[in-house]
């Protein structure tokens, strides 16, 4: 059983799911992990956004805004904001917003 089928059954980030999540995407998994710890996965009436050091990223369906989906990564690897939100979706940590996302980045852009 890989990690993802192992949290989806679990629910919750036990450590031998860490140790997973952590072998198989390193920095990646570390920091997806730490995000949803911080509650910077975000879920709003239009987008999923995960909260990053410098901006914030959409990821919809497994792909996200981020240029290191777009630039480093084949299709069947995973940006740090996709796992995060796959590890909140799983563990019921996402941060849900009964907003737009545009409207929001609006207010925060004005």
């Amino acid at each position: 059983m890989d990690w993802r089928s192992r949290l989806e059954s679990q629910g919750v980030l036990t450590s031998e799911v860490v140790d997973e999540v952590l072998s198989h995407h390193g920095g990646r998994g570390r920091r997806a992990i730490d995000a949803v710890s911080e509650e910077r996965v975000k879920r709003y009436r239009d987008f999923t956004v995960v909260v990053g050091e410098t901006d914030e990223y959409i990821v919809e369906e497994g792909s996200c805004t981020c240029d290191d989906q777009r630039y480093n990564l084949d299709d069947d690897e995973h940006c740090w904001h996709s796992l995060a939100v796959e590890i909140a979706d799983a563990t019921e940590r996402v941060d849900h917003h009964d907003l737009w996302y545009s409207e929001v980045r609006d207010l925060m852009e004005g």
